[in-house]
């Protein structure tokens, strides 16, 4: 199992910091077909070889995928395009 930890601080307020995740979820869900869903404040990620969360705190969110075997091929290209993605919507 491969994993990706990404924390990027913000100084977005809690609503914004929501919905830069959801802008994030819904990115990546397109890009990689992955499915998501809101428990609170914790957004699950879920498919086939691929599970994780995104957490939002009031300064940070931490996101933390398990890429199974055979996404591991993928990762580099998943890390930079959430990288990307974050840098767009709460900046780098």
């Amino acid at each position: 199992m491969s994993v990706i930890d990404i924390r990027r601080a913000h100084s977005l307020d809690k609503a914004h910091a929501r919905d830069a995740a959801e802008t994030l979820a819904r990115d990546l869900s397109r890009q990689f077909d992955v499915n998501y869903e809101w428990d609170g404040d914790l957004l699950r990620f879920k498919r086939s070889g691929v599970k994780g969360k995104l957490e939002i705190s009031e300064r940070e969110l931490h996101l933390h995928l398990e890429l199974g075997l055979m996404l591991r091929a993928f990762k580099p290209r998943i890390e930079k395009e959430v990288h990307n993605q974050l840098d767009q919507i709460i900046g780098g």
